[in-house]
Parts: C-alpha cells; sequence; structure tokens
C-alpha cells in the first residue's frame, strides 16, 4: 500500500473539535457535500490503515509478520477500524487467517457502515464473532503466538458518560491484554486506537475507566479531548490521519487549534537586518528573593534567548550582589532605582521567585497604568497570586500552572485537568488578559476567544525553573510587537521544542540549558541573514 500521508511538522494549525462540533461537521458532510457515511466510513478507514503503516511500523513488513484483532462496538468509529483491517489485509500486511473481529452486538440484516464492513472481512475469511461468545477467545491471546495488534472501535465521539456494559468490558480485556505482555509497546502486544481512545470524551475525568492505547490514529479535525490533561497519558503517539473533510469544512466546526513550532512562530515577524537593541525590545524584569535568585537568572536568560534586545533585571539590594555576576549581558539595578533607566521598557515581567509581601503588591500596582495604556505585562508565579482580584486591560499575560490556576479560581485542579479550556476562556475574557496554563500539555486562551494548545508530553520540563523560562520568552516576544495570544502559543511552543532539543540526548538538563537550545530555535527562525 503507498501511503499518500507524509508524517511531518506542520507549518499550519490543526483544528479541533468538541463533540458537538464533530456531530456537526458529519451533517454538513452529508447535506451539503454530498459525503454520506459510507464516503467517509471508507476513506477513513484507509487513511488510517495508511498512517499506521508508516508511523508504526514502516512499509517494509509482510503479511504474517503480526496478528490483527479489531474490537467494535456499534457505530461508524467501530466500522472505520473494520475498514482499517479490510485496507491491511488488501493491501498484503495482514492475512485473513491472522485476523479476527469482535462486535459489542452483531448487526443485524440493514445496510449500515458497520454491517457492510463486518460482511466483507467475513467475504475474505476473518472470523467475525459477537463479544458474549467471543470474549473468551479475546482473552486467550495470541492464536500464532505473532505480536497482537488490538484495533481498538469499541466508542467514539458518541460517547457522552463513561463506559459501562459491553463496551466497558471490552475495554478492560483490552487493557488486561497489555498489562500482561508488558507496557513495551511496539513490537509487541499493541493497542491502536481509531480517533481517540475508547471511553474518553469531552469532560473525562482520571478514575474513569479508558483504553490506554500505544497511539492513537487521530482523524482530522482532531478531537479536543484528546489534548485535555487528563486524557493526554492513555493516548500514545498521536498520529494525525487527514484527507478526509476538505479543510474549509473541518475548520469551519473547530473549537480551538493546536499549534507546532512551525505554526506558532510563523505568526512572529522576523527582526529587521537593519535593528538595534532597542528595536529588539527592551524588557524590564522583577525578579528574585532571598533564597530564589536563580529564578531572576532563568527569567533573564529566558528573554535574551528569545530575542530581547536589552534585560534590565531589577531586584533586591538584598540579592544584588548574588544576582549581578551570574547575568551576563544583563542590566542588573537595584530596586530603589527601579524603572529610572534611559528608555522605558517595550515590556515588563513581573513574578519568578519574587515573594508576596505588600511591597510587591504596590509596585504591581505602579505597572497597572502602563499595562491600561499598552505596556505588555507578563505575570508569572507569585505576581499571579498577587493579581488575584485585579481586571487587565487585554495587555497582559498570566503563566500559571494548574496548581496556581486553581488557587486563582477556586477550581478544583482534577477539573480543570479534565476540561481546561471551559474554564480558561471565561477566566481570560473575564479578566481581559491572555492565559497560559502550564501542564503536560500547553493551553493558550485569549480575551478575544481565542484557543490554542500546544502538545507537550516531555520530562525535561518537569524541573523547577522552566516556567521561569517560559515567562521570560513572552516578555522577549511581547516587546517586538504585541499580539498576546500570538506571543504566548509561540513562547510555548518555543519551551516545548526547546525540551524536544534537549530530550533528544536522553539526560535530565538545567532549566538554563533550555534556554540556550531556544535561542538557536528562536534565532533561526526570526533572524533573515543576508549576503
Amino acid at each position: 500500500m503507498a501511503s499518500r500521508v507524509a508524517l511531518r511538522r506542520r507549518a499550519e494549525p490543526t483544528a479541533l473539535v468538541c463533540a458537538a462540533g464533530a456531530k456537526a461537521l458529519d451533517a454538513e458532510a452529508s447535506a451539503q457535500w454530498g459525503l454520506d457515511p459510507f464516503a467517509l466510513v471508507e476513506s477513513a478507514g484507509r487513511a488510517c490503515a495508511e498512517v499506521f503503516l508508516r508511523g508504526a511500523f514502516g512499509c517494509g513488513d509482510g503479511a504474517g509478520s503480526r496478528e490483527f484483532t479489531a474490537l467494535a462496538g456499534r457505530g461508524n468509529n467501530a466500522a472505520d477500524a473494520l475498514v482499517m483491517l479490510r485496507a491491511l489485509i488488501l493491501g498484503g500486511y495482514a492475512e485473513p487467517n491472522s485476523c479476527s473481529v469482535f462486535i459489542a452486538k452483531m448487526p443485524g440484516d440493514e445496510r449500515t457502515p458497520l454491517s457492510m464492513s463486518a460482511l466483507a472481512l467475513r467475504k475474505l475469511g476473518v472470523p467475525v464473532s459477537e463479544w458474549a461468545t467471543g470474549k473468551a477467545a479475546f482473552a486467550a491471546g495470541s492464536r500464532t503466538g505473532r505480536p497482537r495488534v488490538v484495533i481498538d472501535g469499541i466508542a467514539g465521539t458518541g460517547l457522552d458518560g463513561s463506559l459501562r456494559s459491553v463496551a466497558l468490558e471490552m475495554a478492560e480485556a483490552a487493557n488486561a491484554l497489555t498489562r500482561e505482555s508488558g507496557e513495551s509497546g511496539f513490537p509487541g502486544h499493541t493497542i491502536v486506537s481509531i480517533d481517540m481512545p475508547s471511553g474518553a470524551f469531552d469532560g473525562w475525568r482520571s478514575g474513569m475507566p479508558i483504553v490506554s492505547a500505544h497511539c492513537t490514529l487521530a482523524i482530522e479535525p482532531g478531537k479536543l479531548c484528546l489534548y485535555s490533561p487528563a486524557v493526554r497519558p492513555y493516548t500514545g503517539a498521536i498520529l494525525p490521519v487527514g484527507g478526509i473533510f476538505p479543510p474549509a469544512l473541518a475548520g469551519k466546526h473547530g473549537s480551538a487549534e493546536l499549534l507546532s513550532w512551525e505554526s506558532a512562530s510563523a505568526r512572529i515577524g522576523p527582526v529587521p537586518n537593519t535593528a538595534h537593541k532597542y528595536e529588539r525590545g527592551l524588557v524590564e524584569i522583577r525578579a528574585g528573593s532571598p533564597g530564589a535568585t536563580g529564578a531572576a537568572r532563568l527569567a533573564s536568560l529566558g528573554a535574551q534567548s528569545a530575542g530581547a534586545g536589552l534585560v534590565r533585571l531589577v531586584v533586591d539590594p538584598a540579592v544584588y550582589a548574588v544576582v549581578a555576576p551570574a547575568c551576563s549581558g544583563v542590566m542588573v539595578a537595584e530596586t530603589s532605582d527601579a524603572s529610572e533607566g534611559r528608555f522605558p521598557p517595550a515590556a515588563a515581567l513581573l513574578g519568578p521567585g519574587w515573594g508576596k509581601g505588600e511591597d510587591r503588591m504596590r509596585v504591581l500596582e505602579s505597572y497597572l497604568p502602563l499595562e491600561a495604556s499598552g505596556l505588555p505585562l507578563v505575570l508569572d508565579a507569585d505576581a499571579i497570586a498577587l493579581a488575584k482580584d485585579i481586571v487587565f486591560n487585554g495587555n497582559a499575560i498570566l503563566t500559571p500552572h494548574v496548581g496556581e490556576f486553581a488557587s486563582c479560581t477556586g477550581i478544583p485542579k482534577e477539573e480543570i485537568l479534565a476540561d481546561p479550556l471551559r474554564v480558561l476562556r471565561g477566566f481570560a475574557e473575564k479578566r481581559k488578559a491572555t492565559v497560559i496554563l502550564k501542564s503536560h500539555v500547553m493551553h493558550v486562551a485569549s480575551p478575544d476567544g481565542r484557543v490554542g494548545i500546544i502538545d507537550g508530553m516531555n520530562p525535561a520540563l518537569a524541573a523547577g525553573g522552566s516556567g521561569d523560562v517560559l515567562a521570560g520568552f513572552c516578555a522577549a516576544i511581547a516587546a517586538r510587537g504585541f499580539d498576546g495570544y500570538a506571543c504566548a502559543c509561540a513562547a510555548a511552543a518555543l519551551l516545548v521544542r526547546a525540551a524536544e532539543a534537549n530530550g533528544a540526548a536522553g539526560s535530565f538538563v538545567d532549566p538554563g540549558e533550555l534556554a540556550r537550545a531556544a535561542a538557536a530555535i528562536a534565532g533561526s527562525a526570526w533572524i533573515r541573514r543576508t549576503q
């Protein structure tokens, strides 16, 4: 099977839809584009097979190297799984006698995508069983002794609550299979979910049943719940499957956009070749306190690495002697000299390692008139807590992690992790500020309703100080021209890409190394060299 799908980093963002958006998309595709469920299922199943082969195994494997089992529920997601299996057989990547299908309830005589797909597999010689009579055979494991691939088509976007009954049994059996064979994934027993791991839905919470997949074939537009921090650990590698819906139609029903470094950085203009340091922007940082001087250093380094022309770090006299020698290329001033430089800042960052005393609140309040007049203001860590009740004027970026955001809103962390955008949208609009919610998946919401997601899942970011570096990125990018949403998305994407660059070495790093990796990545994107 010659794949038409190239797995590459995307220069354009990908639309993400909620369950209601997916339903509306299917209805419009059928009513106005002539794409009935049969056409969509056939396209989706074949494209899933192509992406699976290219992304998971490569195209060199011949038939008979693996045993394939499809677990099918009752809807079109189940039919997608069966079409995928048929495509693998017809392409020579699977043998009918090493395949099997288990369906939650055997379809009747009506002509549906599921019934027709099951019929086609029977004609090819694949045993198709109802779960009630076949579950013992599934639990018995591989019939051939070969690595077993389970195609998860148990439940899709139509799920409106926790898995139950037969679907729950099937999901538990799939998870038991991989637990018993270990969690090494390929080339051992493996679960491949179609569109999303069965059990996932908008608002899914930790503790609810869900299939734990090794990879998810995400039919575009991708489903928003795949990237909720609660669900994301169960998706495995997310492989996008495109070419099913016309792009204009897919984007029309999107609730958010999934951004890569390529797509996020493209929204930030390059530094002109004629630029001097003040055109690149002076970033003023208020950070650090006794015992937390490293936060000030990392925030400054982050601002330098993301392109700030000049960084002015304002610290307490008590820590000046410690901070100043550690910040190469940074103007370090004592608090008594605050904001008395020859040039006004193009952006300001407050909060890393700063403390929450009354004196800090007075300093924060002194910046509010500047934010109201257009100065980009980035608040991190302690400054977020101080600003708990402040309404801004559209020129602020807040960078809380989940715990800080829970403290700001009074909403339990579990609820935020399950459905962050529902909370973020309202918060950003009410507070008139752009918000980056830091987690293993980054979520960005702006006051005007734009929502972006940057996938992460990189333990290199699980280190104190990475948030200080991110805040510095935000301030530096904002200093060159402010669109809060574009700045926040680019900063978050830069942090994730820098972590990927460091993670390739397979070692834990000082967060300062994230900043140094980011300097090369950002420079490559935003410095235009001429001969």
